[in-house]
């Protein structure tokens, strides 16, 4: 939430201008605007370019970055990072599995994330993204004349909290300081709205190079709210080149494992078939001593089916922010994937309406950004705007029996804080272990684990006396902050939440689809889990209470019928349902009734036992 505070009587006081920018870091090629005379522009580079290649090159001594490195990929394919952002977060094997045909070499490193193997050295996905960002900053303060007070940084709405992370850590070491982290989708919103001043409920498809983000948002009088926001962080225009190179590999007949020299060489010539596509019918195609021609009904074929699963994960943000298909009024198209004529087609035929394509696609996320860092350093005065974004999915903690407590559930507005109050399940419990979860089902090995800590020096209580406080805090960023604290003697634990890698496309669905799919089961397991604690907790107190007062307080027959009732309810835990625990835990109430009643009047005539009336 962005609220603009001024002092009284001081708006007309002159303020010294603030240089802000907004960049796009893309997976394909990146941009950096910035507002100038009230407009917000793209900056061009010493040779008039607004676009930077996101690609490094570490082969010849020296660094180069964008153009220049694109230009050494041919020769120098195994030393040329491109597509960085795509590994930004993930896990190695997650990388192996999905990008066969990257031509650099990568290793595992430590806790499974990848390292890039270069004749300067080895280098993580977050150092080669931050020389991409560099450039930018340096392009920037050269184009404004001063020093950057900050920027903000786009991230698609479904990364993660460690791939936010990597890119602010990639920000800190190109020595830029990181206004905000701004989902694409809201930015291009931010762009829009400012430019055309439409209100009412849109979409914003967002198909880039390497990720795909849609958002329904709802614009008025200066307020963009995300109603809800669904992403494939694993699929763009770099999955529609590889289908090409693929096609063109098996029409050439090229067999066997490629070098570095030819998986670049097919890249790029499955890149230029793709571009020409969107002008011409048919392209004529020479590789590797085969010629031929591919037509825009064999493109068209290849990507469909990706074009298909944008257009499902449509469907299911609009069910999520309950919008009928009928009450979108426009599709904002941002990203230069949406140039190709099958996808503006599906996607204008899918929402009843004709794609907006007025604002150059490569450039809208970056005005959105500048727009948006012109505000943060307090430049505009004249403008009031609200910038709601949503977490896409619920975060929860684990409580005893495996079940999930959700604290912020799915499509809540960030910034955000919730509380909820626990306490501890025995006796003298001095510790007790947070482990906060992320999902929609409601047994915690459903859902994913994001991290665990424990909340020590507890005071020793008796069971249910401790009061715990547990915070969940997701910033403006979308990164989550989780506090404990014991009320009553103040002992604290916190943790920003980091997880080991990035959420990839496959998990982050599946967990919507699971928990839709297994909503019946997970209620019963819920029901069956709940009725489980409560059970043993009972239990374990009756067995307690036998120890110290059976042999005073029942007969032998008594004793031995309760002893009964107590093991058919653990027998009833470890194989019956959650009715029949239910029942068991009543039968046993009523059996111990006795013995319960027995024990309170003991300690009632502990207590006035030497004391008289008057005492009393």
């Amino acid at each position: 939430m962005l609220l603009k505070i001024e002092e009284p009587n001081q708006s007309g006081i002159l303020r010294r201008h603030k240089f802000a920018a907004g960049i796009d870091f893309g997976t394909t090629n990146s941009l950096i605007a910035s507002v100038k005379e009230g407009e917000a522009r793209v900056l061009l580079d010493s040779e008039n370019r607004g676009i930077l290649p996101s690609i490094v090159n570490y082969a010849s001594g020296e660094l180069l970055v964008g153009h220049n490195a694109k230009e050494r990929a041919k020769i120098e394919s195994k030393n040329t990072i491109f597509s960085i952002k795509r590994l930004v977060g993930r896990s190695f094997d997650d990388i192996q599995n999905c990008y066969p045909l990257l031509p650099y070499t990568l290793k595992k490193g430590e806790s499974g994330l990848p390292i890039l193997e270069t004749n300067q050295g080895d280098k993580s996905p977050v150092e080669i993204s931050s020389e991409i960002l560099k450039v930018l900053g340096k392009r920037a303060e050269e184009r404004l004349g001063g020093e950057l007070s900050g920027v903000v940084i786009t991230v698609p709405a479904y990364f993660d909290d460690i791939q936010r992370m990597c890119i602010k850590n990639a920000a800190n070491l190109a020595g830029l300081r990181v206004l905000r982290l701004l989902n694409e989708p809201t930015a291009a919103a931010l762009a829009y709205g400012l430019d055309s001043g439409r209100e009412g409920v849109i979409a914003v498809y967002d198909l880039g190079g390497g990720t795909f983000d849609i958002s329904i948002l709802r614009l008025s009088k200066g307020v963009f709210e995300v109603l809800a926001t669904m992403g494939d962080s694993a699929l763009g225009g770099d999955d529609f080149d590889n289908l090409v190179a693929e096609y063109f590999q098996a029409k050439a007949n090229l067999k066997g494992k490629l070098s570095s020299e030819q998986k670049r060489e097919l890249l790029d010539i499955a890149i230029d078939a793709k571009t020409r596509l969107s002008y011409v019918d048919f392209v004529e195609v020479s590789i590797f001593g085969w010629i031929g021609t591919f037509t825009c009904e064999e493109f068209n074929a290849l990507i469909q089916p990706l074009v298909k699963k944008t257009l499902i994960l449509c469907s299911k943000a609009l069910k999520d922010a309950e919008v009928d298909i009928s009450r979108v009024i426009e599709v904002v198209m941002v990203g230069g994937s949406t140039r190709i004529p099958l996808v503006l087609q599906m996607v204008g035929d899918f929402l009843n309406c004709v794609p907006l394509t007025s604002i150059n696609p490569d450039e809208t996320v970056a005005i959105g950004a500048a727009i948006q860092a012109d505000l943060l350093v307090g430049n505009r005065s004249d403008l009031e705007v609200l910038l709601l974004d949503v977490i896409p999915l619920s975060l929860g903690i684990e409580t005893v029996g495996g079940v999930v407590e959700k604290i912020i559930p799915r499509n809540t507005i960030v910034p955000v804080a919730r509380a909820q109050e626990f306490t501890t399940y025995k006796n003298a419990q001095t510790a007790m272990t947070i482990h906060v979860v992320q999902g929609e089902r409601e047994m915690a090995d459903g859902c994913r684990s994001l991290a665990r800590f424990t909340l020590k020096k507890i005071p020793s209580m008796t069971a249910g006396a401790a009061k715990i406080r547990v915070i969940y805090q997701v910033d403006a960023d979308g990164l989550l902050s989780v506090t404990a604290t014991e009320k009553s003697s103040g002992v604290k634990a916190d943790i920003q939440v980091k997880p080991s890698y990035g959420l990839g496309y496959t998990e982050a669905i599946s967990m919507l689809k699971d928990s839709v799919i297994n909503a019946k089961e997970d209620a019963d397991a819920r029901a069956f889990a709940e009725q489980r604690v409560a059970a043993r907790g009972i239990i374990e107190a009756l067995v307690a209470a036998m120890k110290a007062d059976a042999e005073v307080l029942l007969s032998s027959e008594e004793k031995k019928h309760l002893s009964c009732q107590i093991q058919k309810l653990i027998t009833l835990c470890d194989n019956g349902n959650a009715s029949e625990i239910e029942r068991g835990i009543k039968e046993l109430d009523k059996a111990s009734q006795k013995f319960a009643s027995s024990r309170i009047e003991q300690s009632i005539r502990s207590v006035l036992l030497g004391h008289s009336i008057d005492d009393i």
